[in-house]
């Protein structure tokens, strides 16, 4: 398939951090909205964009535990939202528009990974509701505020590796595999960010996915200690297996901050990026240390996924448009 999906040699890299992707570039007067900005690669995503002049919503399902770990950081507010739920969305939304903001920058990085089976709304699988659902729902609802010139920056992953979308079982009914279920839920990310922008580049909307790296954060939760040791993630000892593959939360910030501001993106979008910079395609039929695979920004499927959030979710702002 033919694809923009190649490094342009950014000069960064996957030691980079989120402030150093930032130097010289000045965001006063924008405002950026992060889902899940109170915590692990969330906050140290609003404490870089805040810093670098921004006025910050941080999107939370704990309003009082997001409002004690951002209160340190100046220009930024906490707004109670829950992806699993669309009235919470709703809600959110329509607070949102009601105060006439213009959103610059919408960076959904909240998310679960790996969690025990867990259904929400009228019975979807937890993780492609909560990582994909509740963001496709979020992104159409706020459309209005991101039309004239905006930056969709979905938080994918290289679990995507493990799943493509399962058509013949999106919900997992014959059968949960945790695995399988994060993996799924992160190749919807990649392709919710290709048809995004396809649809939104009219209104000024651009949209790209990302994977932030190997790095320690509450994301692994439910991940037990014996598991990582069984997925080589840790030695017997709790240590690291491969310590220099890790990133600090401040460098695995860093490639969704730049996919959100470089000047090197203008005039892209529906790109998957890593380590600072475009990803490579990866066309091999296994688990790879790096790249995006095939399935996961290709413009059919993501068409195709699109049509089935619209459907579940019963929101479709570009709906009628042509």
């Amino acid at each position: 398939m033919e694809t923009t999906q190649r490094p342009i040699n950014s000069g960064f890299d996957a030691t980079s951090t989120a402030e150093e992707v930032l130097n010289g570039i000045d965001l006063s007067g924008t405002t950026a909205l992060i889902t899940g900005g109170h915590s692990g690669l969330g906050l140290e995503t609003t404490r870089a964009l805040a810093g670098a002049g921004a006025q910050v919503i941080v999107a939370a399902r704990d309003l009082r535990a997001a409002e004690k770990r951002v209160a340190d950081i100046e220009s930024v507010e906490v707004r109670a939202l829950d992806l699993g739920d669309l009235a919470s969305i709703q809600r959110f939304s329509a607070e949102i528009l009601s105060t006439g903001t213009h959103l610059d920058i919408l960076i959904g990085n909240a998310g679960v990974m790996a969690c025990p089976e867990t259904r929400v709304g009228p019975g979807w699988e937890a993780q492609f509701a909560i990582n994909h659902l509740g963001h496709y729902a979020l992104v159409n609802s706020l459309l209005p505020a991101l039309e004239g010139g905006a930056r969709v920056v979905m938080v994918s992953s290289r679990g995507h590796h493990a799943s493509g979308i399962r058509w013949d079982d999106v919900q997992f009914a014959r059968g949960y595999d945790k695995w399988l279920a994060y993996g799924q839920s992160k190749t919807a990310g990649a392709l919710f960010a290709v048809h995004l922008d396809k649809l939104g580049q009219r209104s000024g909307v651009r949209a790209f996915s990302l994977h932030p790296g190997m790095i320690p954060t509450p994301l692994q939760r439910y991940v037990s200690r014996a598991e990582m040791i069984e997925l080589g993630w840790m030695d017997d000892e709790g240590n690291p297996a491969h310590p220099e593959a890790l990133k600090t939360p401040q460098q695995g910030a860093a490639t969704q901050v730049w996919a959100a501001t470089s000047p090197m993106l203008e005039g892209h979008g529906g790109l998957y990026c890593e380590d600072c910079d475009i990803a490579h395609l990866d066309e091999s039929d296994q688990w790879s240390p790096a790249g995006v695979k095939p399935y996961a920004i290709d413009p059919t499927q993501a068409e195709r996924l699109w049509a089935l959030s619209a459907e579940l979710t019963g929101i479709d702002a570009f709906a009628g448009r042509s």
